[in-house]
């Protein structure tokens, strides 16, 4: 089975449909899927709803679908950074599910491993926990979170081989492995692709099983914020 595909447009076709759910790897700018996000900007699909930790900035990353109205809700831990984001939530246009950080990333691992939903302390007695169940365990209380499983998951890796077993660089790994491994489809862009074999199996971070497509191009790495101290005088 070939899992390389020409463009993200082609990695994606067939594949995307209105009103779907889509799980998207990276932390801010980091690990974005940028080239599949501009692919589902361009096939106009809409409807979205998105789990990602947040949802990019303005003008890149998943920022990109919501200038464009295509993402109908967001299922995150934070909201800020992105000014659209902040005014389509409070004017009531965009509709958003507030998960806490660790919660997110275990409902993606959760829905990936086949688990239906797990009890967590986190989040109880807030708003977190409104009209989720509520059970007891050793006279603490815990909420009940799903898994999440998504009709598609895009990731961002640094290599990988034909079969579409991934590495990740450093802290871009972070929200990819769980969001690959709850897609029902997980199509996956990286910055190389190397012949099978050429990885040592003991660096590959997400096995290929989990991999149904590949794609490669340019990417643009961004620095979210650059924060520098003014040089002293000598």
């Amino acid at each position: 089975m070939n899992k390389v595909f020409p463009s993200a447009a082609a990695a994606l076709d067939g594949v995307l449909k209105d009103g779907m759910l889509i799980a998207a790897g990276g932390f801010g700018l980091c690990g974005i899927p940028e080239l599949l996000i501009a692919a589902i900007r361009d096939s106009g699909v809409k409807g979205l709803t998105v789990a990602s930790n947040n949802a990019g900035v303005d003008g890149f990353g998943l920022g990109l679908l919501l200038e464009t109205r295509q993402v109908k809700k967001m299922i995150s831990s934070y909201v800020g950074e992105n000014a659209e984001f902040m005014r389509q939530y409070l004017s009531g246009e965009l509709e958003l599910e507030f998960n806490p950080q660790g919660t997110l990333a275990e409902r993606m691992r959760a829905g990936g491993a086949g688990i239906p939903g797990f009890y967590t302390k986190t989040g109880v007695g807030t708003v977190i926990a409104d009209g989720k169940e509520h059970h007891d365990f050793d006279g603490e209380t815990f909420i009940l979170e799903r898994g999440i499983v998504a009709d598609l998951a895009i990731v961002k890796a640094w290599k990988a081989d034909t079969s579409g077993n991934l590495v990740f660089r450093k802290t871009a790994r972070n929200f990819n492995v769980p969001a690959a491994t709850c897609g029902r489809i997980c199509v996956a862009e990286v910055e190389e692709i190397v012949p099978l074999g050429s990885l040592d199996p003991d660096t590959i971070h997400l096995p290929g099983i989990y991999v149904h497509r590949l794609v490669t191009g340019p990417h643009e790495k961004r620095i979210e914020q650059r924060t520098v101290r003014k040089k002293e005088s000598v």
